[in-house]
């Protein structure tokens, strides 16, 4: 007998819902057929079966929230064992206080084996995992499965293209980002002094946990600091005019956010020093600007990835923010849709807003917060004029970025906007 567990779907993820089982009881279960769709903080994702068998009975059912990973849903039975009865489906483990076992953090069981055992070939993964990591280069005895007895499955694999672990030049080892200790998802409060009546409570979801644990630790953890400046952007309007003139009947129509991530991406390059991450006892140096951009959606915020987006052109970037866009709004984004990003631009222009400064998103070091355009006076050569201004807040990671790497950052982005035609070039 053995037990299907709440696989962990992302690097993040503590804990899911079950949104809907594609099995049941009985039902002859194939090693890598999909057998439910479980929702994370980000997307509603299929859940792949690890091992062969009939399935015995569903331990969690569908519409179950904040089951823990690692936490069995469902029990599968080898070909040809003895039948056993079925445990009624009222028992929920994910609806009762979790134990203290199910609370720790979940360790995938390691997978690498000895030179002197046997090789790659009889590694614990399931087909799909395998046929992936065969087509994309993956030496699975490097790998840590998150599936049952820490099996390989296709989460596994996203996660590693997502997410390739650098190396430093000086030893070769490879460095894990260390993220912040767990902090709990709700803090004991003092009674409120609202009447009963005159409120409505609505539960967090798994996005809104999620938001609410990772902003605390950023904001607690991270000594970080802001940088503001005011940039014209007039000449960046008037190109953004003509190239969607020339791009009509094209289906591209550019917006402002897209000129700012080539304009990121070409800054990261130039100043290399600003596209970083702290690593614990080292800094990472990325080699590509991958830039993250916030798409708010009902119940929260996420932040798709445009990967090297400096070897992409406006509308090709354009086309890309849209697309992710789409997905982040059905939330169907999977993980290496928003993982591995080293830079963000969370803009809020379009409400109106003039400035702020937004949290960072670990590991990233450097976040960007766009206010809105509008005229405003400018001072140049002793003589006033008006033009169309807009304030940029770089928020930094202090730990790998200093107040000039930020400000050389700032300097070469805004040249890069107030003189659009060098993002041509």
């Amino acid at each position: 007998m053995t037990d299907i567990l709440m696989p962990a779907l992302s690097p993040t993820m503590e804990e899911g819902g079950l949104a809907k089982w594609l099995v049941k009881p009985g039902d002859m279960i194939k090693a890598g057929q999909v057998i439910a769709e479980i929702e994370t903080d980000k997307a509603t994702m299929e859940v792949e079966a690890a091992d062969e068998g009939v399935l015995e009975a569903i331990l969690i059912e569908a519409g179950a929230q904040n089951v823990k990973v690692n936490t069995p849903i469902a029990r599968l039975r080898g070909e040809g064992a003895p039948a056993k009865a079925a445990p009624p489906l009222t028992a929920q483990p994910a609806l009762q206080p979790a134990s203290a076992a199910q609370m720790a953090p979940a360790k995938a069981a390691p997978t690498m084996r000895a030179a002197a055992q046997e090789g790659a070939e009889r590694q614990r993964a399931s087909p799909l995992a395998k046929r992936m990591a065969a087509q994309a280069g993956i030496d699975l005895t490097t790998l840590s499965g998150s599936g049952p007895h820490g099996r390989i499955v296709r989460a596994d694999i996203e996660m590693a293209l997502s997410r390739p672990a650098p190396k430093p030049a000086e030893t070769g080892a490879v460095i894990p980002f260390r993220a912040a200790a767990a902090v709990p998802d709700t803090a004991k409060a003092a009674p409120l002094p609202f009447k009963n009546d005159e409120y409505e409570t609505i539960p967090l979801d798994g996005m809104r946990r999620a938001i609410a644990r990772r902003m605390t630790q950023a904001f607690r953890d991270i000594p970080h600091f802001p940088l503001t400046v005011d940039v014209e952007i007039d000449r960046l309007l008037e190109l953004r005019k003509n190239l969607n003139t020339r791009l009509e009947g094209e289906g591209v129509k550019l917006s402002v956010n897209d000129l700012l991530i080539r304009a990121c991406a070409l800054g990261l390059k130039r100043v290399p020093e600003a596209n970083a991450s702290f690593a614990g006892d080292a800094i990472l140096r990325h080699k590509h600007a991958h830039i993250a951009v916030a798409v708010a959606i009902p119940g929260g915020l996420v932040t798709p990835v445009i990967f090297k987006a400096e070897t992409k052109g406006m509308a090709e970037i354009s086309q890309e923010v849209k697309l992710l866009a789409e997905k982040a709004r059905a939330r169907k984004l999977m993980p290496q849709d928003y993982e591995g990003g080293t830079f963000s631009i969370s803009n809020l222009g379009m409400y109106g807003i003039k400035s702020f400064a937004s949290i960072l998103n670990e590991p990233q070091a450097m976040i960007l917060s766009v206010g809105v355009g509008e005229p405003r006076p400018l001072v140049r050569a002793g003589e006033i004029k008006i033009a169309t201004m807009m304030t940029l807040t770089l928020t930094c990671d202090h730990r790998a970025v200093d107040g000039a790497i930020g400000a050389d950052f700032l300097s070469v982005l805004r040249r890069s906007i107030e003189d659009p035609m060098t993002m041509m070039l």
